[in-house]
């Protein structure tokens, strides 16, 4: 759209209509016909809309100079986008692929740090493709934990983090098993040789940011109603195999994704029994209906390698339920009767699929009791 006809837009006040406008329509993905229309779920997908426009304009206006990259949480406590990570801390930075970057931080001791350059195409085509990938046991660490990253498309000796041509994002993973104990790594990021102040707020860049805020909206709720509508299809179990659609969505590449949509009623749980394989780190979350991790903070909504209680054999079982039948790894379903839940094994050497099980819980309370 020519210079003119923007700033046209601006003054007038279209520019804002239209955002709204576009705001308007993405409540659509919350009334499509197979979504629950329950008091919670239809009132957390409104709030889920809510919290995308606040991550959207922090992405598409905000934190959108790519001369002057700002680290900033695209998934947190209050917002959360495709199965957020409840051990996950995010960080991410707007990236220009013609420009090069300097990451530099301390490393802390959380168990899992990975770096990615992404595609961010969730306000068109619904992709976040990977462009780059490092994971930390693979960059230098001076002898005080300090570290030093260049992000370019150039190759470089020393702790390199690619970009490609359609590079927009920078992505970094921080995986925590035991918060209260583990330290975060600590990092900034600066382009190298860039400007010294950004420009002043033009039309253009109002128009653009407030606009692709929309379209990441309307993008990622329709994406992600997608893959549930896909995951429903069988329910109550854990057998998403092909890892090609969450690579796409932005998934690391060394993280084997099992996806599943869990249905019960009040009187009932999920038995989910499996092997675990040797890796990393492991694991299993509960979410609501749009894919976001329920909330816990409060509730015991998740398990990892480090707080689950394993059986005799070392295989695990999870119980997920309204309510504990005494089970040794609860995860509480928090109201709902319908949602989503993810098992991520990373770095694994296998990849072994759960067995669920769906029962009556005072039979399983029984069970558990004999």
């Amino acid at each position: 759209m020519a210079g003119d006809d923007v700033l046209a837009k601006v003054l007038s006040g279209q520019t804002w209509a239209e955002f709204c406008d576009a705001l308007k329509a993405a409540g659509q993905e919350v009334l499509r016909p197979e979504a629950p229309a329950t008091e919670l779920d239809r009132s957390e997908g409104w709030r889920y809309l809510s919290r995308l426009t606040r991550v959207g304009l922090e992405m598409m206006l905000e934190c959108a100079d790519p001369d002057f990259p700002v680290l900033y949480q695209a998934s947190h406590t209050t917002v959360k986008i495709g199965a957020d990570n409840p051990d996950n801390l995010y960080l991410n930075a707007t990236l220009a692929p013609d420009r090069e970057y300097r990451i530099r931080g301390t490393r802390g001791t959380v168990p899992y740090l990975s770096f990615a350059t992404k595609a961010n195409r969730y306000a068109t085509e619904g992709t976040m493709a990977s462009t780059g990938e490092l994971e930390a046991s693979s960059v230098q660490v001076s002898a005080d934990g300090r570290f030093e990253i260049t992000v370019s498309r150039q190759p470089h000796e020393r702790n390199w983090l690619p970009m490609a041509a359609d590079t927009s994002m920078l992505l970094v993973r921080q995986t925590f098993l035991d918060r209260a104990h583990e330290i975060p790594a600590a990092m900034t990021i600066s382009r190298i040789g860039g400007p010294q102040a950004p420009e002043v707020l033009s039309a253009e860049r109002l128009h653009r940011g407030l606009l692709g805020a929309a379209a990441f909206v309307r993008g990622t709720a329709h994406t992600f109603a997608d893959w549930v509508a896909r995951f429903r299809e069988k329910p109550n179990t854990l057998e998403t195999i092909d890892q090609t659609l969450f690579i796409r969505g932005g998934g690391d590449p060394r993280i084997f994704y099992l996806h599943g949509y869990w249905a019960l009623e009040r009187d009932e749980a999920l038995v989910i029994d499996t092997q675990v394989p040797e890796c990393e780190l492991w694991n299993l979350q509960l979410d609501n209906y749009w894919m976001e991790s329920l909330d816990y903070r409060y509730l015991p909504v998740h398990v990892n390698s480090h707080t689950a209680k394993y059986n005799r054999d070392g295989s695990l079982t999870v119980v997920v339920a309204a309510e504990n039948p005494g089970a040794a790894n609860f995860l509480d379903t928090a109201g709902h009767t319908t949602g989503t839940m993810l098992l991520r094994w990373t770095g694994a050497k296998t990849h072994p699929v759960p067995r669920c099980e769906r029962v009556k819980l005072e039979t399983l309370r029984q069970r558990l009791q004999a």
